[in-house]
């Protein structure tokens, strides 16, 4: 009597299963020419900076912060950057910041679009709602089984889990934010003669950018959170070193991955954060 009811039993999974199987039968080519795209701009990405000159990446990390915040920011962020160089994972590094920016710039093609539908449609909008909640709850694990099934192991299916984790909050606040744009400029845009792609051109985009921004820097840090995660399934770069020195329980080269993550996580979302501020209260 204390134990639930077998007859009760509701294997939903299956379903799911026989999904992602489908999709590889049937679609099998598709998954493929996309896993050829994602591997060719991720490789390039990467080529580019581990070609990059130390120092010139640092000049360049100055720099925005610098025009992101002051001065004195851009020079902390330059020499956060410099220390992950002093533990040896300077390539590691870059391969991490790789795999995050292919997988944000993804997001982004895909997520601004979808908020952009779901602020204009109210049932597409009904119907986003419980999958970006799905998205959000769902153990961030999960989306290595999927990955791993269409795509094998290695870094398209890194991006791929990376990209699918990240999207949602891009997609939400891209919504939000042009839903907040007072219904009197865009009635006032009409009544100029503007057409719909104008409006969002010129008036709803404009307006909505501090809150889509916000998204962008929402979405870059989840995909960062995953370094980690991706690494499990073939993702080289600090979460790798992270899980090997879980592996030898090596505390060292742990903390100075982890500290390195911490490093990158840190000026990532305080540079987003300071160019969202400066849309919204430009000068």
């Amino acid at each position: 009597m204390n134990n639930f009811p077998e007859f009760f039993r509701l294997k939903i999974g299956i379903y799911v299963d026989n999904f992602v199987k489908w999709l590889m039968r049937n679609f099998g080519d598709f998954f493929d020419g996309v896993s050829d795209g994602i591997l060719w701009f991720l490789v390039k990405m990467e080529k580019f900076l581990l070609w990059l000159p130390w120092w010139v990446f640092l000049l360049m990390i100055f720099l925005l912060g610098w025009k992101a915040r002051n001065f004195k920011i851009g020079l902390t962020f330059a020499v956060l950057i410099f220390l992950v160089g002093t533990f040896g994972l300077w390539d590691y590094m870059m391969m991490t910041l790789a795999i995050v920016l292919t997988s944000v710039i993804i997001s982004l093609l895909l997520g601004i679009p979808l908020g952009i539908l779901s602020a204009y449609s109210d049932k597409f909008s009904i119907v986003m709602r419980p999958i970006l909640d799905a998205m959000q709850t769902m153990p961030s694990f999960v989306y290595l089984i999927p990955a791993i099934m269409l795509f094998n192991m290695g870094k398209v299916p890194a991006v791929f889990a990376t990209t699918i984790y990240a999207l949602p909050p891009v997609i939400r606040l891209t919504d939000l934010g042009i839903r907040r744009v007072p219904q009197e400029m865009v009635e006032a845009a009409h009544s100029f003669g503007s057409s719909g792609w104008q409006t969002l051109v010129k008036v709803q985009l404009p307006q909505a950018l501090p809150t889509i921004m916000t998204g962008i820097n929402q979405t870059t840090m989840m995909a960062l959170s995953m370094v980690v995660i991706a690494s499990m399934i073939g993702a080289k770069g600090l979460g790798l070193e992270v899980l090997v020195a879980i592996q030898h329980i090596d505390i060292a080269q742990g903390f100075e991955a982890g500290i390195s993550i911490v490093f990158l996580a840190i000026i990532i979302d305080r540079m987003t954060q300071g160019i969202a501020k400066k849309f919204e209260y430009p000068e």
